[in-house]
């Protein structure tokens, strides 16, 4: 099976493997992975996905940026185990430990997005690249929350600015946020720069804070070369796993 890059993270030093097949058991919502969008369909065709050890050399691999890490992750630790540089997405805080590289860990995932987040215990944190919350105009508090517990244990925190298909995910009162616009591949409702700003200037003064992405909306670019958030805390964390469990 030929391997096809994801478009975002062209040029970054990132490539994304996919070990599984078929769609993902937790279907969160707006997910541009089973949305019909994806630049893997038809899924069926294209998983999984899955760069050679030749392409895979001196770059960072990003595990699953579709699926999940933790949908059987024994089988996806040993499907990955050539890959030297390496890091895995999951929205299941269950069992980070066990994975023998850096994980990032979506705590808001599907219908818990503007309501609910996962708060993991300080003793399961050892791995953790950083936490990505999703994020929009409407969610603050719950940003807010999330924000002030990771931070407090100095854990990275990286808002992913939602994009929407339609603009009837929109509430009343947050239609001018959005724009109707073309990230990377497809056309979503997105936040404008400004409802951008607005919202991460809340978090201006916490280093713990990052955007997906340099700067988001129609003056900013989605693309992984212009952000460089994950091959950073790549290398930070795996530092971190390298230092005794004592420290």
């Amino acid at each position: 099976m030929i391997y096809k890059e994801n478009p975002k993270t062209q040029g970054s030093g990132i490539l994304c493997a996919i070990p599984h097949k078929g769609e993902c058991p937790v279907r969160c919502e707006d997910c541009f992975f089973q949305s019909g969008r994806s630049y893997l369909e038809p899924l069926k065709d294209n998983l999984p996905n899955m760069p050679d050890v030749l392409q895979a050399a001196n770059r960072v691999i990003r595990v699953n940026d579709g699926n999940d890490s933790n949908v059987n992750p024994v089988g996806v630790i040993a499907d990955t185990r050539e890959y030297p540089m390496k890091f895995y997405n999951t929205s299941i805080p269950k069992d980070i430990d066990n994975f023998d590289a850096p994980v990032v860990l979506t705590v808001n995932p599907g219908k818990w997005t503007d309501t609910d987040w996962h708060s993991l215990a300080v003793q399961n944190m050892r791995n953790l690249m950083f936490v990505r919350a999703r994020a929009n105009t409407w969610n603050v508090t719950l940003l807010d929350i999330i924000i002030k517990y990771y931070s407090g244990h100095e854990i990275p925190i990286v808002l992913t600015f939602m994009a929407y298909h339609n603009g009837h995910s929109i509430p009343g009162g947050h239609t001018q946020y959005y724009v109707e616009r073309k990230r990377t591949k497809n056309t979503y409702w997105a936040i404008t720069s400004a409802a951008w700003d607005m919202v991460m200037s809340r978090y201006k003064y916490n280093h713990w804070v990052y955007s997906c992405g340099k700067v988001e909306g129609e003056l900013g670019t989605t693309k992984c070369s212009r952000c460089g958030n994950c091959v950073r805390e790549y290398f930070v964390a795996s530092e971190k796993m390298r230092a005794p469990q004592d420290e």
